[in-house]
């Protein structure tokens, strides 16, 4: 029995940055996103400094901020996965 199936793999990241308040986020699939900091607990608290210190890490499945002690999923990211509404 033949197999034909797809497999697509998810995208991850390749590079993360921060710009004023916001975190973006380069994916292999060649796209850019983006969402604001204020989204999540930790990062809503931190200076846009500690925003800056933001790597990709765990092969690029993963964002952190060591001196935040903060990880969060690039694949909740991209699925919308917040910790907190948008503000208004």
């Amino acid at each position: 029995m033949e197999n034909n199936s797809i497999h697509i793999a998810e995208p991850v990241a390749i590079r993360a940055w921060s710009g004023g308040r916001t975190i973006f986020i380069g994916l292999t699939d060649g796209r850019t996103i983006s969402f604001p900091a204020n989204r999540f607990k930790i990062l809503s608290q931190a200076t846009e400094k500690q925003l800056k210190e933001v790597k990709v890490r765990l092969n690029g499945y993963a964002l952190r901020w060591e001196d935040l002690d903060e990880d969060i999923t690039v694949k909740g990211i991209v699925a919308g996965d917040f910790q907190l509404p948008l503000s208004e």
